[in-house]
């Protein structure tokens, strides 16, 4: 399959992630219950609903066995392992504690992974209706605009990052309070868009202390395409399976990439 016939298969993916949320996660909001998981985060009836409507399609686009962030811990661990040549991510709402509040930032991401590699990539808003999207080797887009859609700040002081505090450790944290190396500092709560808005350059650069796979599934896809670069904390791959949480820096360009790793490791 060449780069063309990639692209096409992504943005089908879009389409049928659009049309999904729009007859089964918007007909929620605004009435979603908010219920609390073993672990403290939030779940609602939509969720579920959005998860089920993708395990359904899904394998009629391409098929493969399905997981998703509100299967079992051993469900999602036995189609990890089963699914090394296709599989899909999915976190059927990405941002549940927005969307049950009412706050209009969420989305679904969906990843189609071969060899645990991604190699097709959507994240969906379905309040402002931006379908990011990316294909291996066949670029990223938001609807039909390719990515990046601005160019991103060539120094770090000139930056806007987004930080997720609360998942940093407190030293880190403090220096970035009090010390911070860029201009401004968002965060929106919703690490699939989050991901999008750095290959965008709507943020150039960011930190987040625990993503698991399907946080970031596609979303590291959509930032390669556009130019971006990505790694843990540390330095290593971002990869793991669905049952470890990962740190993430990122940044709209390699340039500004070495930038902030290099002053996140001088102050970690």
């Amino acid at each position: 399959m060449n780069a063309s016939q990639r692209l096409e298969q992504a943005r089908a993916l879009a389409g049928l992630v659009r049309e999904m949320a729009k007859t089964t996660i918007l007909p929620r909001y605004l009435g979603a219950v908010r219920q609390q998981k073993a672990d403290g985060s939030v779940l609602t009836e939509a969720d579920l609903a959005s998860q089920a409507a993708l395990v359904e399609l899904l394998p009629g686009l391409i098929p493969a066995a399905v997981l998703g962030e509100e299967m079992s811990a051993e469900e999602q661990g036995r189609v990890w392992y089963e699914g090394s040549e296709g599989l899909w991510v999915i976190d059927p709402i990405d941002g549940t504690t927005n969307f049950a509040n009412g706050i209009p930032f969420f989305g679904v991401a969906v990843a189609y992974l071969v060899d645990h590699k991604t190699q097709l990539g959507v994240v969906y808003n379905p309040i402002t209706d931006e379908a990011f999207y990316a294909a291996r080797g066949a670029g990223a887009w938001l609807n039909d605009h390719p990515l990046p859609l601005r160019r991103p700040a060539d120094k770090l002081r000139e930056a806007v990052a987004g930080v997720d505090f609360k998942r940093i450790s407190h030293h880190l944290g403090d220096e970035l309070a009090v010390r911070p190396p860029y201009y401004s500092q968002r965060n929106f709560g919703s690490s699939a868009l989050e991901w999008c808005y750095v290959a965008a350059g709507r943020l150039d650069v960011y930190i987040h202390g625990g993503q698991m796979l399907w946080d970031y599934a596609a979303g590291r896809l959509i930032l390669d395409e556009a130019g971006g670069s990505y790694s843990t904390l540390s330095g290593t791959p971002l990869t793991a399976g669905p049952a470890i949480k990962r740190s993430v820096i990122a940044a709209a360009s390699p340039a500004l990439f070495e930038q902030w790793r290099t002053w996140l490791h001088a102050h970690s």
